[in-house]
């Protein structure tokens, strides 16, 4: 993203994401979701950032 406004508010270390402010390690979004894929999520690992999308190339 090279007009990239990060968030201040939403840190992020996932540079393979498309809204990743490439040398900032914030989001460029205003906001996220955050879910999980398990029934009963008991650790960090259980959560999962739902707007998360894959960088092109």
């Amino acid at each position: 993203m090279a007009d990239c406004k990060a968030n201040k508010s939403i840190k992020c270390t996932v540079t393979q994401c498309s809204y990743h402010c490439n040398t900032d390690n914030y989001c460029s979004l205003d906001c996220i979701s955050v879910g999980t894929h398990e029934a009963n999520p008991t650790m960090v690992q259980c959560t999962d950032c739902e707007s998360f999308r894959a960088k092109n190339g």
